[in-house]
């Protein structure tokens, strides 16, 4: 039986790597129909028109629909994927400029940035995941929308049926396979922590841990990537998200970032040359310049997760036995130092009942402290995106570790606020 999936932010000028992947593991996942949700009417249009092309020239079968239209969309839906930016790359690009006037990173997802991220983008889910509940309430919601930890935090919390997804671990898998020549599927991760805060402390292929040879063998490329040192991956023995920076180099960042121009403003660049190229009614295929968008393997992994939790694992019969993935999920006393109702990136089980969290070794207090930490300024975020107010965002970003300062908490929630004023209802 075929699908109907529906995408909300389809605009996005991401969306072509989410449809080539549809398209080209259409065996794991066989959707009859796919529906692109945006208010950005003129965007949707192009990016509707390329992915009927990418469609058509794979030979998929589906149907490909554009819609404005939120509640009539997702009637009917098997899943619901989410992958908005509320504000657009203008309110990005805020994120990841004020903060740097009162010293701290400015960055999307993480710090200042990121709380404003989710103090605008947590009510918005919120409504998409409640209509979606009243239209379908048997319809599963991925979120990929950033910072994936706290939005999937206040869907759970507020009984969604959701599952949080970033490509971080499977971004490490295929780089990890590729260093050693061998197909990703014998690789599995011993992937630990938070969303975008999260390290590899076992890479494991065929089921033996191999990350020491790593290290050993290809640790200069691997901390390349992560632009940290190699005599700290060496000495840690494992491999930090490269989200790790922000923390472990601080003030080195901001410093680049003051030189520097935002990604944001290179980001809108290549969304404007994108959408430019989608328009040309001869382009059938994803473009090249979209891998420098970001969010590599994204698809993949989002096939991966939504064939799962439809109960259509490609290596087993429907409604086979649960597949392993990395996806962000409620605590449930898997980390013992964390709320249960906290939000965890790890390896889970996924199948048609939802995503459970596989046991965890002992997590070593190095990583066990900033994860709890950042727990903290989790739980204040979300209590400040769900009920507003100067104090709430105070606290949480007096709680973020790369904050922690009276007076700098205090000059970046008055920025913070002016900022966003237009986005936040209690302002």
């Amino acid at each position: 039986m075929s699908l109907k999936l529906v995408v909300v932010g389809g605009g996005s000028t991401y969306t072509p790597e989410l449809i080539d992947g549809f398209a080209r593991l259409r065996d794991s996942l066989p959707i009859g129909e796919l529906v692109l949700v945006d208010p950005a009417a003129e965007r949707l249009a192009l990016v509707g028109g390329l992915a009927r092309r990418i469609f058509a020239k794979q030979g998929h079968p589906g149907t490909v629909t554009t819609s404005t239209d939120l509640d009539a969309s997702v009637q009917g839906a098997d899943a619901v994927l989410l992958q908005l930016r509320v504000g657009g790359q203008a309110a990005r690009n805020q994120d990841e400029t004020w903060p740097l006037e009162c010293g701290c990173v400015g960055q999307e997802t993480t710090g200042a940035g990121g709380l404003a991220k989710a103090l605008r983008t947590v009510p918005v889910v919120l409504d998409i995941a409640e209509r979606v509940r009243r239209a379908n309430p048997d319809a599963w919601i991925v979120d990929f929308t950033n910072p994936v930890g706290i939005v999937t935090r206040a869907l759970l919390t507020h009984g969604h049926k959701a599952v949080g997804l970033c490509n971080v671990a499977i971004g490490f898998q295929r780089k990890f396979a590729g260093l050693l020549g061998v197909a990703p599927e014998r690789i599995s991760l011993d992937h630990v922590g938070l969303n975008h805060l999260t390290w590899e402390r076992g890479v494991r292929l065929d089921g033996k841990d191999v990350l020491p040879d790593l290290i050993d063998g290809h640790g200069e490329a691997i901390a390349a990537d992560l632009e940290l040192p190699l005599s700290l991956v060496r000495q840690l023995g494992v491999v930090p998200s490269y989200y790790l920076r922000y923390f472990y180099e601080h003030d080195n960042v901001v410093a680049e970032l003051k030189q520097q121009g935002s990604r944001a403003s290179k980001v809108a660049a290549i969304e404007k040359e994108l959408l430019t190229m989608y328009a040309d009614p001869a382009l059938d295929e994803k473009p090249e310049l979209l891998a420098q968008r970001g969010g590599a393997f994204y698809s993949e992994a989002a096939v991966q997760l939504v064939a799962s939790l439809l109960g259509r694992n490609s290596t087993t019969a429907e409604g086979g036995a649960p597949s392993e993935q990395v996806v962000n999920v409620r605590n449930a006393g898997t980390l013992p130092f964390l709320p249960d109702d906290a939000v965890i990136e790890v390896p889970a089980l996924v199948d048609a009942s939802g995503a459970r969290p596989l046991p965890v070794p002992d997590v070593e207090p190095l990583y066990a402290g900033l994860i709890a930490h950042v727990t903290g300024y989790e739980q204040l975020a979300l209590d400040a995106a769900l009920r507003g107010g100067r104090d709430r965002v105070f606290q949480a970003l007096l709680a973020h570790p790369l904050v922690g300062q009276i007076d700098r908490a205090d000059q970046l929630t008055d920025r913070l606020i002016a900022h966003n004023r237009e986005h936040l209802a209690w302002a």
